[in-house]
């Protein structure tokens, strides 16, 4: 593990452990004005709802608006900057993704370091990814899929919704696992790529439960061969993992929340606990639960361990992949 990573995971547990006593009364009185979430996307994605979901509980809990304001671009790095360089006051958070994990390795050249300049604060929700496979693609498992690799070396396309999205690296991930070539097809946006994996101009494509929701209960003809996670999911009861066949694969798209670094850690705790309340109400549960996701409970220190250990498995494959940004 490297230093940036030993150190984001030290913030943590001290944030969880021992709250600075000079800091409660300030903690107590929290928010005493308006707290600005910022989500690195568009409006409308799993990241904006599931940034607003828990910013309304926010809301009403603690008397103050949590306003989520959307800074897409960039790959994430446009909007992570904007918090990694705010006042540490806890007025300004980042709804943190899967995105940050990667973008530590595939950015060489960024003006923030999420590892250093960040603290963790709570996990939020975890989306696994299927591994799903056009309609008239032959195999029909995750071992017949890599057979079929290693006897058509370079013929299986694999599609993204672009070069250094999650999706594309876990194609990469389970090339470098499997040991076998597929040919990477990026596309912008994953409702393209869906398109033509329905219409096997492209074979595989890996893609997280909540961006599949439609495809998975409308009827489509496009095939789940296995769940990339290493846990089952409850919307796909009998498909099987794909670490079943490839020990080690575990992908996943998730959200949680993070601050600046220098943050009061009284303050992180307080938010932590308030969102562990919010992700343990009843109608939250069943809202997450319908977008078909996990929900992720924890300390500062649970979800800034998930960080470094989602930072380290990304960049294997990254750097596998030889890939960069810059």
């Amino acid at each position: 593990m490297t230093s940036a990573r030993r150190q984001f995971l030290q913030l943590a547990t001290a944030f969880a452990a021992a709250p600075a006593i000079t800091g409660r009364a300030w903690a107590q009185d929290y928010p005493t004005r308006p707290v600005r979430m910022i989500v690195p996307f568009a409006p409308g994605g799993a990241a904006d709802i599931t940034g607003r979901i828990i910013g309304q509980w926010l809301s009403d809990r603690l008397g103050q608006p949590f306003i989520i304001e959307n800074r897409p671009g960039g790959g994430t790095n446009i909007g992570t900057e904007a918090v990694a360089t705010a006042t540490p006051d806890g007025y300004t958070l980042l709804v943190a993704n899967a995105g940050n994990a990667i973008n530590a390795t595939l950015y060489r050249k960024l003006n923030f370091n999420f590892m250093r300049d960040l603290v963790p604060v709570a996990g939020l929700v975890r989306a696994p990814h299927v591994l799903f496979v056009a309609p008239t693609f032959p195999p029909k498992t995750v071992a017949e899929l890599i057979a079929y690799a290693k006897a058509n070396p370079g013929k299986i396309n694999f599609a993204s919704a672009g070069t250094g999205t999650a999706n594309h690296i876990a194609g990469e991930m389970f090339k470098m696992l499997a040991g076998i070539e597929m040919v990477h097809v990026p596309y912008r946006g994953g409702a393209p790529a869906i398109a033509d994996v329905l219409s096997g101009q492209v074979q595989v494509m890996f893609s997280d439960v909540v961006t599949m929701a439609a495809q998975m209960k409308g009827g489509s003809k496009i095939r789940s061969l296995a769940i990339a996670s290493n846990v089952k999911l409850p919307t796909l009861p009998n498909t099987p993992t794909v670490a079943a066949t490839v020990p080690g694969f575990d992908t996943s798209s998730w959200w949680g929340v993070c601050a600046p670094r220098g943050t009061p850690g009284e303050i992180v705790n307080r938010l932590n606990a308030e969102i562990n309340r919010g992700l343990e109400d009843p109608k939250i549960k069943q809202r997450f639960d319908e977008m078909g996701v996990l929900i992720l409970r924890g300390s500062p220190e649970d979800f800034g361990r998930m960080i470094a250990e989602e930072t380290d498995r990304w960049g294997k494959a990254i750097r596998f992949a030889n890939l960069s940004e810059d």
